[in-house]
């Protein structure tokens, strides 16, 4: 009975405000992915510009830093490549559209050739290291290699196209896609520039490449997760609310990646229910941090575990939440399993209140920035949402394609599962 009677006291202002909420968080969500952004990455200090914004609303709302500190921002630093000028590759003289027609492999280093003949490779017979090693000496900088079959060479040798071209010699390498163009980040300069090219984009007979993009690697690239607290009636113990704000950023002056579902949603829902547990102190503290460095490698969530700002023990649960671009289907708990208890929780407030369509349980899983939390021993959850037209890690995933849908309830879900929390 105090169970329920919990949920529906935490309930009663959340249900009168889902336009309210849909509309904040959209609202957000296009200041994050605005062009001034940069795409929160590490072009033109694209996630220094999101570091800054987050931290001035977290001061606005009047959120605390944590005990013992005096700032909401922990510095730290770790190796980044990318793309801040020219990104031309033109084929048969048409030149194609950067983001749209190709990706360049996100560890690749300045390259720029007027004219190169192309030389087409068919990597599909390679089937074990000594035939790879092979295929490479054939490689010099004489022609761009248009490399064929190389999903069928992965397949054979267990390794993703990402770790065979760490291997290619220095030159100009293109390689025809036939699934979704999907871009990442890297901490790593390879010799050589390796461009993911769509299939319907290439020619039929591709006789000659030109190129001219501009890398940088910054070995030492300041980043910095941002530690906020609105207290609750104990103050010394937390129930934690985390989220990664860096994106991909740019790939050159012109292909901007703005991460909209990932992860503005999720930064704009972490800022709503900042904006709310300030107003309304639930039993427990509730600690925000937010993440640089998830895209990386969940580089900013490994830091603050090895260096956290308050004793990890004081935190009671944590829930990390990233793409809330969609519900439509409800959304997916990783660690569902392993903590059955808060499970059974979450889906107790959610059949009484009928929030979102469904909540379904997951395994372990090192998907995002709530696993180095868990393997330290924090009881932890990692939440994202399911529906939308699956725009992820491409120029498409902008702020005008979130639906928002049900998005409003997993907020009213979050709020009621922090208030139960005793």
């Amino acid at each position: 009975m105090l169970f329920v009677l919990l949920i529906q006291g935490a309930s009663s202002y959340a249900q009168s405000d889902s336009t309210t909420i849909k509309q904040f968080i959209h609202a957000q969500a296009e200041l994050l992915c605005a062009d001034n952004m940069h795409g929160r990455g590490y072009v033109q200090e694209g996630r220094a510009i999101a570091s800054k914004y987050i931290q001035e609303k977290f001061w606005e709302y009047g959120l605390q830093p944590a005990p013992g500190n005096s700032s909401i921002v922990q510095p730290y630093y770790f190796p980044v490549n990318s793309f801040p000028g020219k990104m031309i590759l033109a084929v048969n003289g048409k030149e194609l559209v950067a983001g749209a027609d190709y990706l360049i492999d996100a560890g690749s280093t300045s390259f720029a050739a007027k004219s190169l003949p192309v030389k087409t490779v068919d990597m599909g017979s390679v089937t074990d290291i000594d035939m790879l090693k092979k295929a490479l000496r054939q490689f010099n900088g004489e022609a761009a290699y248009l490399l064929k079959n190389t999903d069928t060479m992965c397949k054979a040798l267990g390794a993703h196209m990402e770790e065979i071209a760490m291997v290619l010699p220095e030159g100009c390498y293109l390689v025809p896609q036939k699934s979704k163009l999907t871009w990442t980040t890297a901490g790593k300069n390879i010799p050589a520039a390796v461009f993911y090219i769509k299939e319907d984009a290439l020619p039929a007979n591709c006789t000659e490449v030109r190129a001219d993009i501009k890398a940088v690697y910054a070995a030492k690239c300041r980043n910095e997760n941002i530690i906020a607290i609105a207290p609750g009636e104990v103050k010394d113990s937390f129930i934690a609310l985390t989220g990664h704000y860096d994106h991909l950023g740019m790939m050159g002056e012109k292909a901007l990646f703005p991460g909209a579902s990932d992860n503005a949603s999720g930064i704009s829902m972490l800022l709503y229910l900042a904006s709310y547990f300030v107003k309304h102190p639930p039993h427990y503290s509730v600690m925000f941090i937010v993440f640089s460095g998830e895209e990386p490698g969940l580089l900013g969530s490994d830091y603050y575990v090895k260096h956290p700002v308050v004793p990890l023990g004081k935190l009671k649960f944590l829930t990390n939440i990233d793409i809330m671009g969609d519900a439509t289907d409800g959304v997916t708990v990783v660690n569902a399993t392993e903590f059955p208890k808060q499970f059974g929780q979450l889906q107790h407030i959610n059949e009484t209140n009928k929030y979102i369509p469904v909540i379904k349980s997951r395994g372990k899983a090192q998907n995002s920035d709530h696993y180095y939390f868990t393997e330290a021993g924090v009881p932890s959850f990692f939440m994202y949402s399911n529906g939308g037209k699956g725009f992820y890690h491409d120029i498409y995933d902008v702020a005008g394609e979130l639906t928002l849908n049900h998005v409003a309830g997993v907020a009213h879900l979050l709020i009621d599962f922090v208030a139960v929390q005793k």
